[in-house]
Parts: C-alpha cells; structure tokens; sequence
C-alpha cells in the first residue's frame, strides 16, 4: 500500500513538474454572466432561448425588431449603447445585454448619476460595478433590479465580441439591466 502511495505521489509531482514547465497560456476573455444554458438560481428549468446570430447583412433588421426601450425596461438605456441579447433570468425576469465602446469608468459615471446611486464594486478585474435599484423580493424575483457594468477591456482583452456579427466588431464595455418581473415596480 505504502509503495502505491509513494507511486500516486510521484506522479502527482511530475504533472504538477510538468504544467510549471509549460508556457504561459493567454487567459480566456472573459464573457457576461448568465451564459445560455446555464441555470439560474430560482429558476427551476435551464434557460432555454438561445438568440439566433444574424448574418452581418441581416443584423441591423434583426436586432431592431426586439430592441427592447427605456420604457419596457424601466431603466435608462446609455445613448450610443447597441443591443446584444436578453436570456431568461428566471421567476418572470431577463436579462438584457447592452455594448458600448465608451469607458467602463464613462459607464460607473453615467449611470450614477442618472439613477442617483452609487452602486458597489463587486469586481476591480475585470472591473464590474453593480447599481441594484429596487428592493430585491425572493419570492417573487430570481434577481433584484438593475444595471451592471462590466469592463472587456481587463487585462488587455479586445472587448466583448458582437454577437450580431455587425460593427463594431468588439465592445469595451457591457451594461447588463435587469428589470423587475411584469407588474412590479422599481421601487
């Protein structure tokens, strides 16, 4: 038995010899949260939508016929920020992808100002800040409202990749708004 344990812990060192010897390898760019399919808490099913990705030539006609507004958000959407995609939250709610090549500190900026709250840090890399307005009810919403911004830019990332296939390529920041559910309020 003994001499098996030595065997497992010789060759625990060689593989940890090993991965010490190979050349660093480039760290993946990093992607917003939720992914498609993954669960969401609350939720009892996996999300299931899956936007489809338009050809370069269709992407300006297909994302403008569910652009979702200010109004049926009930949140400020940033000027020049492009719709990207919304995925089922759970209990009622999605969330929506917006893409920006304004500064993620242009971004922090706006929206605490527009929304008159500070929000919180959650991340300094890459850099996320999270605005939650509205009181977050647990049997009733899988998240609580509001805006999340994220930098793509982190550790010399060339941005979030459009998944329209349309310009710009790549975005440095994303803004993430979570509305409360249907007949909810914000406050």
């Amino acid at each position: 038995m003994r001499r098996f344990v030595a065997g497992c812990v010789i060759a625990a060192l060689a593989v940890a010899g090993l991965a010490a010897a190979e050349p660093q390898q480039r760290q993946p760019v990093p992607r917003p949260f939720p992914q498609p399919g993954n669960q969401s808490p609350g939720a009892s099913e996996p999300a299931r939508e899956r936007p489809a990705t338009p050809t370069p030539a269709r992407a300006s006609v297909a994302s403008a016929q569910n652009v979702p507004t200010e109004a049926t958000l009930g949140f400020p959407i940033y000027p020049n920020a492009q719709f990207l995609t919304s995925y089922e939250a759970g209990r009622s709610q999605r969330y929506y992808l917006f893409g920006t090549n304004s500064s993620f500190e242009e971004m922090v900026r706006y929206y605490a100002v527009i929304l008159d709250e500070r929000g919180d840090r959650v991340f300094d890399g890459p850099a996320t800040h999270m605005f939650e307005v509205g009181r977050f009810r647990e049997d009733e919403m899988a998240f609580p409202p509001g805006v999340t911004v994220k930098d793509y830019t982190w550790n010399g990332s060339e941005g979030y990749l459009n998944p329209t296939g349309a310009e710009p390529a790549r975005f440095r920041t994303v803004i993430q708004i979570v509305p409360a559910p249907p007949g909810q309020t914000r406050r």
